[in-house]
């Protein structure tokens, strides 16, 4: 039996290219933000990834794709959840500077669980 820390699942709306980017990192880690993008946001509920991913990134990029991934519970305590709109869109909003930090901290592997075209 291991000792697997508590963890948190989060969903995240991504498009083509942030995906082959995930890809490339053998889906265990999110890239760096671009410079135009200070925060990474992971969201709390997947009906609200899906509807970033189907309404925003198909008509923006073709495609959007809804991932899902565990992270540990307590390292996430750090990053109060912040209410994007409605009582149901919630996100994290973790700093650009600190994604390395929490890659690592990602338990598993970043599924794709939804994809739109």
């Amino acid at each position: 039996m291991t000792n697997r820390p508590p963890t948190t699942i989060l969903w995240r709306p991504t498009g083509p290219v942030e995906l082959d980017l995930v890809r490339a990192l053998d889906m265990h880690a999110w890239p760096p933000r671009l410079p135009e993008q200070p925060i990474f946001y992971p969201v709390l509920n997947e009906d609200y990834a899906i509807k970033i991913a189907r309404d925003w990134n198909v008509k923006h990029d073709g495609a959007g794709f809804v991932t899902r991934f565990e992270v540990e519970s307590e390292f996430l305590t750090r990053y109060p959840v912040q209410q994007a709109g409605g009582r149901t869109i919630l996100e994290l909003w973790v700093p650009a500077e600190e994604l390395d930090e929490f890659n690592a901290h990602i338990v598993g592997e970043i599924r794709v669980v939804h994809e739109f075209r």
